[in-house]
């Protein structure tokens, strides 16, 4: 793991494209958030972890605090490129980014993904990694799309 760099940029927004999980829209908005922390990596919103192998990067975290909470953080962006799934790039780059929010004082990690059926192996990721449904919003992205939210307490 390590810090994000400017010239990753490409390549993570290839990753994201080529999972086939994001809208265009989507990927825009994910790169903005990684120029964001680009442009001021002391900007205290966002954090951004990038694994790599031999040299490149094949997936990243974005995660950060949630404004006037206390001790709860968000993961809003995981990806790994589909070249590498199934090797643990992925887990590794949660269980990371847990350790930093916990050092940070973290009682809680939240997230959100989508009930649409290409998303069933994102929930079953989380699922694994010990996240826990805590609730849904029937329809919220679009009809018959809810969003599920799902939480990890630490002690």
């Amino acid at each position: 793991m390590r810090a994000l760099e400017m010239t990753d940029l490409p390549p993570l927004a290839r990753i994201l494209r080529d999972t086939g999980a994001f809208t265009e829209e989507e990927v825009a908005c994910a790169v903005e958030l990684l120029e964001i922390v680009c442009k001021d990596p002391r900007q205290p919103d966002y954090q951004v972890l990038v694994a790599e192998e031999a040299g490149q990067p094949v997936g990243y975290v974005l995660y950060g605090p949630v404004p006037l909470t206390e001790g709860n953080y968000d993961i809003y962006w995981i990806a790994t490129d589909p070249a590498v799934q199934g090797k643990g790039f992925g887990q590794r780059l949660l269980a990371a980014a847990e350790a930093d929010v916990r050092s940070r004082g973290a009682r809680m990690v939240c997230l959100e993904t989508s009930s649409q059926g290409g998303y069933a192996r994102t929930r079953l990721f989380y699922d694994r990694a010990g996240y826990l449904e805590e609730s849904r919003i029937r329809d919220f992205y679009r009809p018959g799309d809810d969003r599920i939210t799902y939480i990890k307490r630490f002690a």
